[in-house]
């Protein structure tokens, strides 16, 4: 495919996904400050938050992949102007994510329990259990926040979340800065203060996003149907929404596994393998940010019924996540030695982490490739066999691979990053062939229109 032919779709794709992009650092912004913070305390409470966020984020992917499951199912509907369905999709799309919500609130119950069976050190474990089972009840308005997210960035309106998430960002630092410390009258409750700002910060953008969607009046034609639920559409939104969450589970949990076993190592590798996956995963959520727009833009055209200009999409935002991760991992390879030092004072800790960064930077391109081709794929609604294949590539390649290097062969954190960055390689280049393979256009196609 030409890059003339992709030229026309930069614009309306860089258009959806800066907004998205920032929307999404929104979610791993919120860990990165929780650990620039807490890392101030010491390398105990630093390992005690990578702890918290490798068990946390695992429940946190399947929610947000439920909920992806309602954007294309919008972009499809909003392609075919039709207007009831897209209201249908909105009031069912926001009841599966609030009772989704309730029910992994309700799970971070029985979280610090389990966390005593990691094999971690406990001094860790003490400090994180009661920091998840806030970080838990959060996930609610989160869920709730998403559901009205995703059904706006269907109908191409992201900048609203946006503005939402940065807004949230803020009221997090500032509250964290207050509560962990101390500081402006507030009361000092060290590392547990994070997750109180970050609860008080996800409920102010679930209230804000909701009123914004209830009351907008560009989307009043969408609020004027019946509002009940239907088995029918709950359904649909499930079966789609279901493998994009299990999916992220199975790529998370791996990542998550590989900080339980880097933990065996101790508290130091520990708080080193928080920093460095702190940041790759910044860059790793601006990508899905570009993931995001190609499953509303690939999304649209297959509802226009434009199969040529489905293919367009998609291969544009592999084309930009490609350049940008490319840039990403330079950055990282040229801070690798500062960047640890915004964390953690601990030599220890800064030298392991300034290595591990350098892995991450190597794993840029893949990390992006694989999350573009799922954003890809999710516009052709096509979520099912892409699960399967990150199950195989992360839990039978990946963390294996990582356990013989890292245990067997006494690579320690490196070797279980080299397996990582080989379960990303794997998934990127599978990915691709079946993009490749699933958008064929029919003979003689006319070209797309562009929306």
């Amino acid at each position: 495919m030409s890059f003339a032919s992709l030229r026309p779709h930069f614009k309306p794709t860089l258009l959806l996904a800066y907004p998205v992009v920032i929307s999404q650092l929104g979610h791993v912004l919120v860990n990165v400050c929780d650990s620039v913070v807490v890392g101030q305390l010491g390398t105990i409470p630093l390992a005690a938050v990578s702890l918290g966020v490798s068990v946390s984020t695992v429940v946190l992917v399947f929610g947000l992949g439920l909920s992806m499951g309602i954007t294309p199912l919008v972009a499809a509907a909003d392609g075919q102007r039709n207007v009831a369905r897209i209201g249908q999709l909105l009031v069912n799309g926001v009841l599966l994510c609030t009772l989704t919500g309730v029910l992994l609130a309700l799970f971070g119950l029985v979280v610090p329990w389990l966390l005593q069976f990691l094999q971690q050190p406990a001094a860790v474990v003490a400090l994180a259990a009661p920091w998840v089972r806030i970080m838990f009840l959060s996930l609610l308005p989160l869920m709730v926040f998403q559901g009205f997210r995703q059904f706006a960035e269907g109908l191409g309106l992201t900048r609203q979340a946006m503005y939402l998430s940065v807004l949230a960002n803020v009221l997090n630092a500032l509250l964290c800065y207050a509560l962990v410390f101390g500081n402006w009258g507030a009361p000092k409750m060290g590392m547990i203060g994070s997750a109180w700002a970050t609860l008080i910060a996800r409920i102010l953008m679930a209230t804000l996003m909701g009123v914004y969607v209830l009351r907008a009046p560009r989307l009043q034609q969408y609020r004027t149907g019946a509002w009940r639920a239907s088995q029918e559409v709950l359904g649909k939104l499930a079966n789609l929404g279901a493998p994009i969450g299990v999916q992220m589970m199975f790529e998370v949990g791996a990542f998550s596994m590989s900080a339980i076993m880097i933990g065996w190592l101790g508290a130091t590798a520990l708080a080193a393998h928080q920093i460095a996956i702190n940041v790759a995963s910044v860059t790793y959520m601006a990508a899905s940010g570009i993931a995001a727009a190609a499953t509303i833009r690939v999304g649209r055209q297959r509802g226009l019924g434009q199969a040529l200009g489905s293919r367009q999409a998609g291969y544009t935002a592999y084309l930009l996540t490609f350049a940008f991760m490319c840039s990403m991992g330079l950055m990282l390879i040229l801070g690798r030695s500062f960047i640890p030092t915004l964390y953690n004072h601990n030599p220890a800790v800064v030298s392991q982490a300034a290595t591990l960064l350098f892995i991450a930077a190597l794993f840029q391109v893949s990390d992006g490739l694989q999350v573009v081709g799922l954003g890809a794929l999710r516009g052709l609604e096509d979520v099912k066999w892409p699960s399967v294949v990150a199950l195989l590539a992360y839990w039978a390649v990946a963390l294996p691979l990582g356990y013989v290097l890292g245990f067997v062969f006494n690579l320690g954190a490196i070797g279980v990053w080299t397996g990582l960055l080989t379960g990303l390689t794997l998934v990127a280049g599978v990915l691709l062939w079946r993009f490749n393979r699933f958008s064929a256009v029919p003979m003689n196609e006319p070209a797309p229109v562009l929306r």
